[in-house]
């Protein structure tokens, strides 16, 4: 709707205050009309930042939900799509959407876990094809965790799709990183379609040191990272964390209505022993575990909700792991685990707990038993052979947190640059 004002001269003089008050609440309502129609003159906000549809006000939005973003880069290419069991489009896979809307996918590509999200942590996946498209799927989790050049022959434009949560041990941001180095390598474009980061809210945790670098761990961030998945590609590419300091073709594809603080709830679990956001919460604190003879419900259906170990005292509570899908060989299997059920306890969502391990260390070691495992895959995790040093050592909880400030504050200036939301 648009207002004219017809601009009219008031003679105030020998008026009557009556006759004064009406010209000036005349002139008044002239006065709004016209800052409504400059109003309406404004600019309004961009297409990619409005809402899809009217359903859509106030929901937070995935960017694979926002097509008219991306399909006119994807018209007439051959496409190749990095995706698994999160890539949903509402209630459609993004590959059937895709399909359906004539788009050329040649080629699938599967991180860890494997295309239907189903494989084991860990588990090699390999490459097959999809019974229901028919299209080949390349496993990133198998023989090779980097597409090659082969793998990518064929192929005009990458489109990357999944879910992460947010925390650096958490592979699908390697898988990210090697596909845009392969595809920076190949000249081929990369799009990101960003997803909402659950544990977005805060960062902490020791930053990764470079010789401990691994698939678990790839880039000198902190353990919880506070960025979404198309954010950190902007860092990957922006600090020239790729080989050779080559940079890729990226677009990130926004989200709509998502802000840093904003408490998303998965539609779909990222991973088999993920099943639901309480488990997501207490993941940073407890995956340490994962480096140690204690059992973390692998093998349970509270999967990152319990602890426990077969030489833990001073708990009623036990649990016993055995196999099942997404985990045919828990640790401990078979054994009775006595330890704690965190699975009605509020995770922290401005911190990592180490009172879990500092706990769980300091009651096997009382007993002499054996804590932290043979190998260096805790190292790994925790991205610094100091929280090890530590935790054996006593050292309390504040004084380990202490030492990461440094590096924290350095890396939050870092990450300011490529933040796309609040």
């Amino acid at each position: 709707m648009r207002f004219f004002c017809v601009y009219h001269i008031i003679d105030l003089t020998n008026i009557s205050n009556l006759d004064y008050l009406v010209s000036m609440n005349w002139l008044y309502t002239l006065l709004l009309l016209t800052s409504l129609n400059l109003a309406c003159d404004q600019k309004q906000d961009p297409p990619q930042l409005k809402a899809s549809n009217s359903a859509d006000i106030g929901r937070i939005t995935p960017a694979a939900e926002r097509p008219d973003l991306y399909m006119p880069r994807l018209e007439g290419k051959k496409v190749a799509v990095v995706v698994n069991q999160t890539s949903r489009v509402k209630d459609k896979h993004l590959v059937d959407m895709l399909l359906d809307k004539g788009v050329a996918i040649t080629k699938i590509f599967s991180p860890e876990h494997g295309f239907r999200g189903e494989a084991d942590a860990g588990q090699k996946v390999a490459n097959q094809v999809d019974n229901q498209t028919g299209l080949p799927i390349i496993s990133l989790y198998g023989k090779n965790k980097k597409p090659s050049q082969q793998d990518l022959s064929g192929v005009d434009i990458l489109v990357f799709d999944i879910q992460d949560v947010g925390v650096r041990f958490y592979t699908y941001i390697s898988t990210l990183h090697y596909v845009m180095e392969a595809a920076a390598e190949s000249n081929l474009p990369v799009i990101v379609l960003d997803r909402p980061n659950p544990l977005g809210s805060f960062i902490d945790g020791p930053v990764l040191e470079e010789s401990f670098k691994s698939f678990v761990g790839m880039h000198p961030v902190p353990v919880v990272y506070g960025m979404t998945i198309g954010e950190y590609a902007l860092m990957i590419n922006g600090e020239k964390w790729l080989v050779g300091g080559v940079k890729s073709n990226l677009q990130v594809i926004p989200l709509n209505n998502y802000t840093h603080s904003a408490q998303y709830i998965l539609p779909v679990k990222p991973s088999p022993n993920l099943p639901n956001n309480m488990a997501i919460g207490h993941y940073p604190s407890l995956c340490f575990f994962e480096g140690t003879t204690v059992s973390v419900g692998r093998g349970t259906n509270k999967q990152f909700q319990v602890i426990g170990h077969p030489a833990y005292t001073g708990s009623d509570f036990s649990f016993t792991p055995v196999p099942m899908p997404g985990a045919k060989y828990p640790k401990n299997e078979n054994l009775l685990c006595k330890g704690l059920d965190l699975s009605k306890v509020k995770p922290h969502r401005t911190r990592l707990d180490l009172s879990y391990l500092i706990d769980f260390y300091t009651n096997l070691n009382s007993q002499n038993v054996p804590f932290f495992n043979d190998d260096n895959f805790f190292n790994l995790l925790a991205g610094t052979d100091q929280l090890k040093a530590q935790i054996i050592a006593g050292t309390q909880e504040e004084e380990i947190r202490a030492g990461w400030a440094a590096g924290l504050l350095d890396f939050k200036m870092i990450r300011k640059k490529y933040l796309l939301y609040e």
